[in-house]
Formats: structure tokens, sequence, C-alpha cells
């Protein structure tokens, strides 16, 4: 029988743990992998990831304006700058876990800035009428993936720790880059319907996709455009996923399976999607409980998605 945790710390890191089991719904099956000090550090950076993307998404609470939410959103980036140079406020536990963390793990607090600049332009998206496609090219969807994703797969790389290597940030990039890529294509109706956009405006015009919903809600395509223009961006992904797997090999064994778990359930995710373009029309895909665990014990006994051995 495990201790209750006595110290403000152990209390702050108990706290941040118990948000990542009930909110991290696919990362927490790589996240459980970890060993105890990893895990709750890893823990603490997801929660407080979390509590900036429902800053953006109004589910924080708070003032739901968008004056409200950058507001917010400012306070979160001033409470990690303090953590660099001060004590954090001890009324706060994640942000009293994610200081200890960073003085356990070099983890690149600068990041969490990325992270809610990304926030911050969702956040203006939505209160700018016409505004609702901002990203003209893939290469503007990338940077805005890099700011809200690829942020967090360098924040991981901070506490997995790897062998010396000049590409492991770029490595940790890419993948949390593809994870996003894979929640877009799973969320364009979700996002649709809260007036967001974020497929490439160029691209869609190339396969003719007039993207609008239906009188039932759900993603209209009467020529195919659509599911084309998916399939070709799952595919792309793919690319993304082969790229960020490559840091894999550079990390210790349990972390590398804390990473090949989470990339291998949004993989797995991304195959569904591409087998069945018109799913994702009128539903939120996602993995049973049973496939996830599936993904985990392949990660910890050693098999990256596809089945490749590291």
């Amino acid at each position: 029988m495990s201790r209750s945790p006595s110290t403000p710390v152990e209390r702050a890191y108990a706290a941040s743990e118990a948000i990542t089991r009930d909110q991290a719904r696919n990362f927490y099956y790589g996240i459980r992998l970890l060993p105890p000090r990893k895990r709750a550090a890893l823990s603490a950076v997801y929660a407080l990831a979390r509590r900036i993307d429902d800053i953006g998404d109004g589910d924080a609470g708070g003032d739901p304006s968008t004056a409200g939410k950058l507001a917010a959103l400012e306070q979160v980036r001033m409470s990690v700058r303090q953590a660099r140079e001060a004590e954090p406020d001890p009324r706060d536990p994640v942000m009293v876990a994610v200081t200890d963390a960073a003085r356990h793990y070099p983890i690149p607090l600068g990041a969490f800035d990325e992270l809610v600049d990304g926030v911050e332009a969702d956040v203006r998206m939505d209160d700018e009428p016409g505004a609702s496609a901002p990203y003209a090219t893939f290469d503007d969807m990338v940077g805005y993936c890099r700011q809200v994703a690829g942020s967090v797969g360098r924040l991981c790389l901070g506490i997995f720790g790897s062998r010396p290597h000049p590409e492991a940030p770029a490595y940790a990039d890419a993948l949390g880059i593809a994870l996003q890529q894979t929640n877009i294509l799973r969320d364009i109706r979700e996002d649709l319907g809260n007036g967001r956009v974020y497929l490439p405006t160029d691209e869609l015009a190339r396969f003719g996709v007039d993207l609008r919903l239906d009188s039932r809600g759900n993603l209209a395509d009467p020529h195919g455009g659509l599911a084309e223009f998916i399939r070709f961006s799952a595919e792309r992904a793919h690319h993304w996923y082969a790229d960020g797997l490559r840091l894999v090999p550079l990390l210790d064994r349990r972390s590398a399976a804390c990473a090949t778990a989470m990339a291998g359930i949004y993989r797995r995710l991304l195959d569904d999607i591409a087998a069945d373009p018109p799913s994702v029309y009128h539903q939120r895909r996602s993995l049973s409980g049973r496939q996830k665990v599936g993904v985990a014990v392949k990660a910890l006994a050693g098999r990256a998605p596809g089945g490749v051995r590291v």
C-alpha cells in the first residue's frame, strides 16, 4: 500500500497525476510506462499544457471573452517565467510540480511560451470574422503545429533524456507535429463547427474542397475531394511520424516505450482515418481502450508503430 503524499511538492505531483489520469485519454497510456519520477514530471508538464489548451477552448472557467482568455494565457506565461526565477505560487499545485520538475530535468520551459503563442492564435481566430482559415499553405499550418505540439514534444524530451545527438530536439518536434496533423484531420468537423479551420487553403482549393457542414451538421463532400485530400494528408503525416520516430533509439527503454506508445496510438488512429475518410464527416474517431492497451503493450515490448523493432 503506497503512502499518502505528505509534503507540498508530493501533493502537487499527486494533483498533476490526477489531472493526467482523468484528462489524457491517449497520452496516459504512454505516460504510465515511465518510472515514477519521470511519470510525475511528465504529468506536471501535461497538466500545465492542458490548462493552456483549456483556456483557449473556454473550458477552464473564468472570463470566457477573448480578452479574458488572453489575460489568462498571459498569466500562465508569467507564471512559467516566474518558475525560472523564483518560487511558484504555493496555491497552484501544477506550477509547484512543474517548477520542481524543471529543477530535476532539463525541461525547456520556453517551449510553454510557444504553446501559449499557438493557443493565443486560436483565441484570436475565434474573435476575427472572416479569419477562420488563417493558414494559407502547409508550411503555415506546420508553424502552428510546431507551436502547439512540437513544443510539447520538446518538453517531453527534456524529461526523457536522450543519448547525445544534434537532431534529437528536431525529432521530438517532428513527432509532435505528426500527432497534431492527426488531430487536425480527426477534428475537421468539430473545428469547423467552432469556426476554426486549420487545413491549408491552397491545398483545399487544389482538391476542389468547399469546406462546409450540411444541414445535419456533417461535413459535406459531394464530389469526393475532401476524402481525397484527407488520404493525401494522412500519407504526408506518415512521413512526419517516420522522421519523429528516429528519436526512439536515442532514448532509454522506458522513455522509448512511452514515446512509442503515444505515437502508436495516434498513428493507428491516422491509419483508420486514411482507410475511411468519410468516417470523420459525422463523428470524432478514436481507438477503444482495448486497442490503446494493445499499442502500449507492444511499445513496452520494444515495437514501434508498424511492428518495427527499435
